[in-house]
């Protein structure tokens, strides 16, 4: 299939009726019933598994020092492909692996926090780029999405919808996981269809990967089982090995020491592994560490026993992921439909994320918030790293580490190290030579012309009634069968965060950062025309370790004006950064002062809730005390790793607002609360304007003033975890009260929070 290629077959349609009717049966033709669309004859399963900020030379199955052992089976039982990309941050990578299309061109240029109002950054994925999902749905197909999205724009993304850019509105038929960039493993923020639900209480063991897994297996139990001649798609999407990096308990003892040697050895280590497997050529070079990451070496050792640390988490986390994943092939594998079904393994969205800085982060809020960690803090609590109480990502040396033999990390669209990731293709009924490795040129907008290659199913021009954009991939199903050094594409665009790159016919030109990841979110614009760029020949150099720019400007100049072109067809530009054009987005806060909220409104999205940030509030809340006391939370957003909560303590009014790792502001009122009815008011009063200001937080009961403190730091932008009104339904903000009993046990009326 070319990438313009579009075929004029329509979904299917209820044809009108020309059945004979009488009066009686007698009179009329035989009964008819209509017929569902039936999937081609031995159509296969369909998986695609990605993972996410997993980086090429993490696992195993491609020289990484994290043993990987079921997608390492899987590769010697199917094909591994060394250059294969993505587009270098998740929701963009996402978009493009399930439309098919570039992800500007389906206004999925950024992640969908950072929505801006061009083109092609809106993320609000278009009626024309419909997704693969629902063009296997209406052939045939059980479709299933599990795990992370990442797909819906924040202002739809609240209880009352609107769902069609929700799984269950985009060709999946069920969905069970969580919306946003991350969660947290042992408390998510599980969706099931379009209803928030908590993970199983009561579970000391409960943890998402393994949950993930489960509902897995019995979602295609049950689908073989009821239509047992129906393939399945299902796309499987894990929260692995984004952060935070959590895993069980034993899963970390397993690596502790693993990394001790520091990620300049790591990274030769791993370099010298890829190319005994074979996975990088033998003339490959391995790039070198830029200038502003530290050497490990250069590092105090109680630094460098910290980052082993942040590093041993993300290695256990991806590790019990792949034992986890296993557990769903061996079922397949016993119900007798592992041989027909075509499985995508990819290992990362993009490259290992190096956002966290330096030093990395105990807390990734802290990052988000643009606040600096104090290390002492977390030498202090080092034993929570990896468990429920971190929220942790490495240092931006491990990303480097982690993305051998290239240069950069997540982010970073211009170089290898953000965009190419390993993949593995498994398909016993219809791949030749196992254990076999593909070195063409390949992208994540391939996948779906691929399967709709091998399933015999065309994409139709027309979907639910909306005329299609053309697909951008192209079919690589042919490398099943045989190797080839023909490109899947022999051109492809690419661009995140202004770093911008064209890949065509071998060659590689790309700017060079003008940011480094820990800064980028907060990057001002810069205009392109004055950009450096670079220039790489693929065909011999793999690592991307050789700039030709000096030695072929002509050519450089000539795929420059590509990228222009491609850009403007693509809806790349303009090319800006993430503090511009997000004026006017939609939001169900414009010009909203004051909130009224209700017992039992739990889990609502950041989007919705008020933004406390940088100004002064007002929160009230009228409840009835019941004889003998109460106690629970009456409004909260946030969690542990930030937020505030303002709660009863044994009956008496307390306000906490947990400024991230030591910044921890307690408001206490000394006596308990009298039976009766209640209006108690939380008052904070802002130093200024400023994100991140601190202020003074005053609370009241019935007008009288009881208790006054300081919070002298706030948080600029995110809670992470979202408002509930009369109890806590994630994390508790602090140990003052626990997640099973923070239900309000008195009477709440309502909750009404002012901002000023």
């Amino acid at each position: 299939m070319n990438k313009d290629e579009a075929s004029d077959v329509l979904p299917p349609i209820e044809e009108p009726s020309t059945q004979k009717l009488g009066l009686t049966a007698q009179e009329s033709d035989p009964p008819r019933w209509p017929q569902p669309r039936s999937a081609p004859a031995n159509a296969p399963n369909v998986l695609i598994i990605l993972t996410d900020d997993v980086g090429f030379g993490a696992c195993s199955t491609f020289g990484g020092l994290i043993p990987t052992p079921t997608l390492d089976a899987l590769a010697s039982g199917g094909l591994r492909y060394n250059r294969f990309h993505t587009s270098a941050m998740c929701s963009p990578t996402r978009a493009a692996l399930l439309t098919g299309r570039n992800p500007h061109a389906v206004a999925m240029g950024n992640i969908s926090h950072f929505a801006t109002g061009y083109d092609g950054y809106t993320s609000a994925m278009p009626k024309s780029a419909g997704m693969l999902a629902e063009t296997l749905r209406q052939n045939g197909y059980s479709t299933a999405a599990m795990g992370k999205w990442h797909l819906t724009p924040e202002w739809e993304a609240s209880s009352q919808g609107p769902f069609d850019r929700w799984p269950t509105g985009q060709g999946f038929e069920y969905f069970y996981g969580f919306l946003g960039a991350d969660t947290d493993q042992f408390s998510p923020a599980l969706v099931e269809n379009t209803t928030a639900i908590t993970p199983p209480a009561g579970d000391p063991d409960y943890i998402l990967d393994r949950d993930l897994v489960d509902r897995a297996i019995r979602w295609t139990r049950e689908q073989h089982a009821l239509t047992p001649g129906k393939p399945f798609f299902m796309y499987y999407a894990p929260g692995t090995a984004h952060a935070p990096y959590q895993a069980p308990r034993d899963w970390l003892e397993r690596f502790r020491g693993a990394f001790d040697q520091g990620w300049d050895r790591v990274r030769e280590e791993v370099f010298a592994r890829q190319k005994a497997q074979g996975v990088v050529p033998a003339d490959a070079e391995l790039t070198p560490r830029p200038d502003f990451l530290p050497a490990w070496d250069s590092l105090p050792a109680e630094h460098q026993r910290l980052f082993a640390r942040y590093m041993e988490a993300f290695a256990a986390m991806l590790a019990f992921f792949d034992h986890q994943i296993g557990r769903l092939f061996e079922h397949l594998r016993a119900s007798g439909q592992l041989e027909n079904t075509l499985i995508f393994f990819i290992q990362g969205d993009n490259g290992s994320d190096a956002a966290a800085g330096l030093t990395g982060a105990f807390f990734e809020q802290a990052q988000l918030n643009k606040m600096d960690e104090d290390l002492a803090y977390a030498l202090a609590h080092i034993d929570d790293i990896g468990g429920p109480r971190s929220y942790s990502k490495f240092p931006a040396g491990w990303a480097w580490a982690m993305n051998t033999p290239f240069q950069y990390y997540k982010q970073v669209a211009s170089h290898l190290g953000g965009v190419r990731n390993g993949l593995v293709v498994h398909w016993p009924a219809g791949i030749q030579n196992a254990g076999g490795l593909r070195s063409h040129f390949a992208h994540v907008v391939d996948v779906v012309p691929t399967i709709l290659q091998a399933t015999g199913i065309r994409t139709p021009s027309v979907l639910n009634g909306v005329e299609q954009k053309p697909l951008d991939g192209s079919s690589f199903a042919d490398s099943f069968r045989r190797d080839s050094p023909t490109d899947a594409s022999h051109s492809q665009v690419f661009e995140m965060y202004q770093n911008m790159a064209i890949y065509e016919d071998g060659w590689w030109a790309g700017t060079r950062p003008a940011n480094v990841p820990w800064l980028a979110h907060f990057a001002s614009s810069t205009d392109p025309r004055t950009r450096t760029w670079e220039l790489y020949d693929l065909r011999g150099d793999f690592s991307q370790a050789h700039d030709l720019a000096q030695q072929h400007p002509e050519r450089l100049d000539a795929m420059r004006q590509r990228f222009l072109e491609e850009a403007a067809r693509c809806n790349i530009l303009p090319i800006h950064g993430n503090n511009e054009g997000a004026e006017g987005c939609p939001t169900p806060l414009a010009s909203r002062s004051r909130f009224v909220f209700h017992a039992g409104m739990t889990r609502i999205p950041e989007s919705f809730a008020p933004g406390i940030f940088g100004r002064s509030y007002t929160i009230q809340a009228d409840v009835e005390i019941p004889e003998g006391g109460a106690s629970g939370v009456l409004i909260t957003h946030g969690g542990f790793g930030g937020g505030y909560a303002f709660y009863l303590h044994h009956g008496a009014p307390v306000f906490h607002y947990n400024g991230t790792s030591g910044r921890q502001y307690p408001i206490r009122a000394a006596e308990p609360l009298a039976a009766g009815p209640h209006r108690l008011e939380a008052r904070f009063v802002s130093d200024g304007p400023q994100l991140g200001s601190g202020g003074t937080l005053t609370i009241s009961d019935n007008g009288k003033e009881l208790v006054s403190g300081r919070i002298e730091y706030t948080h600029r932008r995110w809670m992470w975890e979202g408002l509930d009104i009369g109890e806590d339904s994630l994390t508790p903000v602090n140990d003052d009260y626990t997640i099973a009993g923070s239900r309000f046990t008195g009477t709440l009326h309502r909750v009404v929070v002012e901002l000023e």
